[in-house]
């Protein structure tokens, strides 16, 4: 499966949620070129700068390819001046230490085993604490080997990348459909009308919705006479290639989707569909949003009122319609309200599970939905809070606790305090908020491991730095977002370059560490993890009723499974026993790994059929609109807009109230990931503070010029940009920069440092429904520098 030299390789793009095909060049053993793959059968040859630049980020001498261990890691932190008897660390200059060592694998972790080891002793599997990033997302080691090392720790104590992104999506879902994961996606392909609140993906490439090529198919959307309307308070890429831009006051979406549900009902518009019988709690979703009138809200979102009555005209006749929100929408103070009122509007206008309107991906791996035993749909239904955390006493959603909380759990003294942290593909110093505080608090721990192939802002805080092998030396298959696609595709990339002699692959590293947190003898071998993984897929596989495999040998399946490596192997039980799979032979037209392979610009298993009401996994087994959870949020929000009127208050503010921050992004860029890569900071400068010309002339700013930005957390000096795309009353600044700083090594991006805009976010500030960081609708002040 791996080509030779001066060759070319099919490959899925690992670096955004669009999944494009890739075609590598391969020369001397190194991936020197990328382009799209014209034949692959989702992108159709469409590749962004990203992927084009793929060869840079592979080949970056700044990559580390070998463990680093801190000179004084293996005698505790007393080498770095002690534990200062209060709870604490007193810190000292922990990133700035030169003491890093290049050691071979099993030095690095046994000095891993020893540091874990010390804390759990001493205080428990819950003083170990877990951040997973996004790239996690990315990788087929994130879905099958991850579990099993989070299961053998059996920390409580796990924050992820979610809580500063998509979480309060996760829990609208699994508040109205009974699982976080069933996540409507607008179904481009066939909508005639597109309402898309903070969202860019002409940039992001998309977001909780995999579309290769979002532009085109949003120009596709036009071309066959269909509307696409956005809604943000900046002019974005994607609000370019719109019919129409609508700016909006940051932070109060959930008001004007409240609104035009309001404008629906009075107007006799409701519209239920093919899933009527299987909707509850219509007429209470209706009468919460009585209070919001598009009169009501005119003010505090900066949206007229005849406009929206317009817009909920529009979406009311449309044939097919969908609205979709992201970050925009979800990084607010309610986040969790604004994501279940998407969902609202969706059913509320007959759209909800219906072709061209909001529909639910599952995955060419995906399990068939299979009702309860007794025949009915439905299921255990979801919940949250199940533990809490220490300081501020903030409730675990989907299994994790609200990462805004990490930085009080290191550093605030008591029972119960995080002594340590193992990070996987994550920069928390910088995605989070206050970061800061949180970088500062990352020096208190006792013991701290990052899983990263740099030493970034968070890694230069560790005590130990394991570096997965390159994405090109393993093989790819998109788990997670195949179940977000707006089509169902199954594309599999095996291996592009051979395994590197000295270097480590992500699922044998996540192995070992397993292996560690159940206490096993150094000596222990990973295939015993890998075995472990196998034999469970297949009693899982055997036992669940309705699967094509059930009731049958797992031995004799196992003499059935494909693939050369652990995660082929596992990828062939899924696939086999998924919605489209073979059954292991019970549907000979079915899909497998040997398919896969033979297939390399990928397989189209077709557009998205609706799934309601067999996938819900509610207790009422309905989608369940009205939810109490969420019911209970409602007043919070009324109380904000009745506050607005004096100013804004609690997340939302009048369009005379004082200057909000909002974030961007760009199409070079990815979160923090690939600012030390040279195609991708080549250019003007990009870190600027986006200020509208009113703005500019009312605090004295000027274009090109330095001002002091500053919030209730923090402050920060940065270059200003004068420019209407922003609306007035509103800043915006990028996120994912702030580099340069002590300790780290990564060359490029030192060269292009920035600022980090969770300076000034406020990590006191969270979405009560999901526990998801406010970042966006951050109140802050100028003051010009020259």
């Amino acid at each position: 499966m791996t080509p030779g030299l001066g060759t070319t390789a099919l490959r899925t793009c690992p670096l955004c949620e669009a999944t494009c095909g890739l075609e590598l060049r391969v020369a001397d053993g190194r991936v020197v070129g990328a382009r799209g793959d014209a034949a692959h059968v989702f992108s159709h040859g469409y590749v962004c700068p990203k992927g084009a630049a793929l060869p840079q980020l592979l080949n970056d001498p700044d990559r580390l390819r070998r463990p680093l261990v801190r000179d004084t890691a293996g005698g505790g932190h007393d080498g770095r001046g002690g534990h200062d008897g209060r709870g604490g660390h007193d810190g000292r200059g922990r990133p700035g230490d030169a003491g890093w060592r290049e050691v071979g694998w099993d030095e690095a972790f046994d000095v891993v085993r020893a540091g874990l080891r010390r804390v759990v002793d001493a205080h428990g599997r819950d003083a170990v604490g877990v951040y997973l990033g996004n790239p996690n997302a990315h990788t087929m080691a994130g879905t099958q080997h991850l579990p099993a090392f989070l299961s053998a720790l059996g920390s409580r104590s796990l924050f992820t990348a979610a809580t500063v992104d998509q979480m309060p999506m996760h829990a609208a879902c699994g508040h109205v459909f009974g699982h976080p994961s069933l996540i409507p996606v607008p179904d481009l392909d066939r909508t005639d009308y597109l309402l898309m609140l903070g969202a860019n993906p002409a940039v992001s490439n998309g977001s909780l919705c995999t579309a290769p090529d979002f532009p085109g198919r949003l120009a596709a959307i036009r071309a066959r006479g269909g509307t696409v309307v956005v809604v943000d308070p900046r002019r974005t890429r994607t609000a370019a290639l719109a019919d129409e831009h609508l700016p909006i006051r940051p932070g109060t979406d959930a008001l004007w989707l409240f609104a035009l549900v309001n404008e629906l009902a009075a107007a006799g518009q409701i519209r239920l569909g093919a899933v009527a019988e299987h909707l509850t709690g219509v007429e209470r979703a209706v009468e919460l949003a009585a209070p919001f009138t598009a009169a009501a809200v005119e003010a505090t979102c900066g949206m007229p009122a005849e406009t929206t009555r317009r817009i909920a005209r529009e979406l009311a006749a449309a044939p097919r319609a969908a609205v979709y929100g992201r970050m925009g929408t979800t990084t607010v103070a309610f986040g969790g309200l604004t994501s279940w009122l998407t969902i609202v509007l969706n059913a509320l206008t007959g759209n909800l599970d219906t072709a061209g309107g909001a529909m639910f991906g599952r995955g060419a791996h995906g399990r068939a939905d299979r009702p309860r035993p007794d025949g009915r749909p439905g299921g255990r239904g979801w919940r949250t809070g199940r533990w809490h955390t220490r300081v501020r006493g903030l409730p675990e959603v989907m299994g994790e606790l609200p990462v805004a909380a990490l930085a009080e759990e290191i550093d605030t003294p008591g029972d119960g305090r995080l002594r340590a942290l193992v990070t996987v593909a994550g920069n928390p110093a910088l995605s989070t908020p206050d970061a800061r505080r949180l970088a500062a608090a990352l020096d208190t721990l006792d013991f701290m491991v990052s899983v990263d192939p740099y030493l970034n802002e968070t890694s230069r805080h560790a005590d130990v730095v394991l570096p997965p092998t390159d994405p090109a030396r393993v093989g790819h298959y998109d788990f997670m977002f195949g179940a977000l696609a707006v089509r169902t595709v199954a594309s599999y990339s095996p291996p592009v370059l051979p395994p590197d002699p000295g270097g480590l692959a992500e699922h044998d590293l996540l192995a070992r560490l397993t292996l560690i947190a159940l206490g096993q003898p150094a000596d222990t071998d990973v295939s015993a993890v890998h075995e472990s993984l196998l034999d469970d897929a297949l009693r899982r596989a055997v036992a669940e009723p309705g699967s094509p495999a059930a009731g049958r040998d797992p031995a004799e399946l196992r003499a059935l499974v494909d693939g050369e490596t652990t995660p082929e192997r596992l990828l062939d039980v899924a696939l086999r026993t998924g919605h489209f799979g073979d059954g292991f032979g019970a549907r000979p037209d079915g899909i497998r790994l040997a398919l896969l392979l033979a297939n390399p610009h990928g397989v189209d298993l077709g557009p998205l059929t609706p799934r309601i009401p067999a996938m819900l996994r509610t207790v009422s087994g309905k989608v369940e609109l009205a939810p109490e959870p969420v019911a209970a949020d409602v007043p919070r929000l009324r109380a904000a807009l009745d506050a607005a009127g004096g100013g804004g208050a609690d997340g939302v503010g009048s369009a005379g109230a004082g200057l909000v921050l909002i974030g961007r992004r760009h199409p070079r860029t990815n979160n923090s990931w690939l600012h030390n890569v040279p195609a991708m900071v080549k250019g003007r400068e990009r870190c600027t503070l986006l200020v509208h010309p009113d703005d500019a002339a009312r605090h004295g700013v000027r274009d090109g010029g330095r001002t002091r930005l500053a919030s209730a957390t923090g402050a920060l000096e940065v270059q200003v940009e004068v420019s209407d795309e922003v609306m007035a009353g509103v800043v915006c600044l990028p996120h994912g920069w702030g580099h340069g700083q002590t300790g780290t090594r990564m060359t490029v991006a030192a060269e292009h440092p920035g600022v980090n805009t969770n300076v000034l976010t406020d990590a006191s500030q969270v979405d009560p429904l999901s526990g998801n960081a406010v970042l966006n609708g951050i109140p802050v002040r100028l003051t010009a520098l020259d």
